[in-house]
């Protein structure tokens, strides 16, 4: 295994609230409509979205990208396997845009934390 790249990201917890207060459509254009529909249940949504929202920051630095040249934010899923195991699911444009930057098939790790203000994730893309 080899890594093609790590990336994280922190995330003040208050800022992804006052930008959900501030912009209703904020939610539309950052986040996929899995990640909605299972975040709204959550007893801290704003956290979760904050996490979230730091995965696909962290995601477009492993990429080596950031969040241009096609690289869409509700197009990184970040979805959770049966036992809450955080995962990157990648979609649309986004998805073949990978593909064409790594050119090799590739596995992407991540991790999720949060402590009261912060939000934290850590992704790693191997091939």
């Amino acid at each position: 295994m080899s890594i093609y790249g790590i990336g994280t990201d922190i995330v003040d917890i208050s800022r992804i609230k006052t930008v959900f207060n501030k912009n209703r459509n904020f939610k539309k254009k950052i986040f996929s409509l899995e990640e909605i529909k299972t975040t709204e249940n959550k007893f801290n949504k704003i956290g979760s979205y904050a996490k979230r929202f730091a995965a696909k920051e962290a995601f477009s630095k492993a990429l080596g990208t950031g969040i241009s040249n096609g690289i869409s934010f509700n197009e990184i899923s970040i979805n959770n396997k049966k036992n809450g195991a955080p995962f990157i699911e990648l979609l649309g444009n986004t998805k073949i845009i990978t593909k064409n930057i790594t050119k090799k098939r590739t596995k992407i790790y991540l991790s999720l934390s949060d402590e009261k203000k912060y939000a934290i994730a850590m992704v790693v893309i191997s091939y």
